[in-house]
């Protein structure tokens, strides 16, 4: 597009050099910004208002200043991080960017409704944004009426630039990140997706610092048990209260030619620490099994789901024919908090010493299923262990579902000591 004209028009009624402001029309219109947009932003630069009048440029305001609910906002910022994904938007897929900004007083997330063609490292005059709240915090709206910027001096920021990431460091809500990973875990599951059947492929991946799920909505054939994978711009959702990666049809997987060395161990915390985490995917914990609740033992399960019935009735399926089983719901208490385990049959075989064959067997001998679960009582209640597992807290309680448990041989001195430091700072 020629500019000389507009641009002419515009220095001759705003009195300044013509240069400069060709040199920001250009600017403007390679983030594709429209040009009536465009010459909008430069009569705010030059302090001659959308009309050419003479309102003044609007002021850039500090990130930590935005709040819900503000329109027409002006920022300087760098580009942090920068993500694509498709989302359903009123009936219709809509390509979307996103990720965050920052400068010197903190970081903000945005979503843009178009391609400005911005990039990370990049630092910008964004004008006309509007601010909404986004998981309890405000986020910059970048639509068809926002001017975007090169700002003339890189813009200041303390926060890091790029979305390299470990997987400990991931949060939900995280948008355009990297992260170099090898799989542990994977299958193919079909869902009833935006368009019918759909083939997504989920699992597990881990790094030296965390282990971690992920789905992959667009079935990537680098994504294979075993291999190490560098993946672009992946997204995080939170998962039953922990970090869960998705990987689009923007991502990028790329094979690594050597191994990503990964952890075997998971972060070991204090129960409030995890609690207050709000869910993690792998934790370990040390903590007294304080009681044995209800509805441990020998139980019966739904057939078609899985769920736990009582006299034949499922409450998705009604009555069904219900399948015996075995587990343990237990409340263990470290001094700091409690939360509910919640261990498996293959566990709860090995600390009840016996399959559900053996606890069917007794049932019978007693006349009470209930024999099973206070033998588990007598076994667990007052001992301390160390759990292993996924946490995740709603509204009924923090539940700990256990994957590794064994006796805790910690001498107890120590361990007193340890929680003491923890409830008392």
């Amino acid at each position: 597009m020629d500019v000389d004209t507009p641009a002419e028009e515009l220095a001759s009624a705003l009195g300044v050099d013509k240069q400069e402001v060709k040199e920001d029309l250009e600017s403007l219109l390679q983030y594709s910004v429209p040009l009536e947009e465009a010459k909008q932003s430069i009569r705010r630069k030059h302090g001659g208002g959308e009309g050419g009048g003479d309102a003044a440029q609007p002021e850039s305001v500090a990130l930590n200043e935005i709040a819900p609910g503000q329109n027409n906002v002006t920022v300087s910022v760098r580009v942090l991080t920068v993500g694509t994904r498709t989302i359903q938007y009123q009936g219709e897929e809509q390509t979307i960017h996103e990720g965050r900004f920052g400068d010197e007083t903190g970081t903000i997330s945005y979503t843009a409704w178009q391609d400005f063609g911005f990039e990370a490292g990049d630092s910008l005059i964004v004008g006309n944004a509007g601010v909404r709240e986004w998981e309890g915090n405000p986020e910059l709206n970048l639509g068809s009426s926002t001017s975007v910027a090169m700002a003339e001096e890189p813009v200041e920021t303390a926060a890091e630039i790029g979305g390299d990431s470990d997987l400990i460091e991931l949060s939900p809500g995280d948008r355009g990140r990297n992260i170099e990973v090898q799989i542990q875990e994977v299958e193919t599951r079909t869902i009833d997706g935006r368009n019918g059947e759909t083939e997504i492929l989920s699992g597990v991946v881990a790094d030296e610092t965390a282990r971690l799920p992920f789905t992959d909505w667009d079935p990537h054939p680098e994504i294979d048990a075993g291999a190490s994978c560098r993946i672009e711009d992946v997204y995080v959702r939170e998962y039953r209260g922990s970090p869960s990666i998705n990987v689009s049809e923007f991502s990028t997987v790329t094979p690594l030619a050597e191994s990503v060395a990964v952890t075997d161990d998971a972060p070991q915390l204090s129960l409030a620490e995890a609690v207050d985490s709000g869910g993690l995917f792998d934790v370990e914990v040390v903590a007294n099994v304080l009681e044995v609740r209800d509805g441990s033992g020998l139980i019966e399960r739904c057939p078609e789901c899985g769920r736990a019935i009582q006299n034949d009735q499922c409450r998705v399926h009604g009555t069904v024919d219900g399948e015996d089983d075995l587990r343990i719901k237990a409340i263990l208490d470290d001094g700091t908090a409690t939360v509910t385990a919640i261990i498996g049959s293959e566990l709860t075989e090995k600390i009840y010493g016996g399959d559900v064959t053996d606890a069917k067997e007794a049932a019978r001998d007693a006349m009470d299923k209930e024999v099973v679960a206070e033998t588990i009582r007598e076994e667990l209640v007052g001992d301390s262990y160390r759990v292993r597992g996924s946490l995740s807290i709603d509204e009924y309680g923090a539940n700990l579902t256990v994957e590794d448990f064994a006796a805790d041989d910690t001498d107890p001195a120590a361990r007193a000591k340890a929680v003491l430091a923890e409830v008392h700072g």
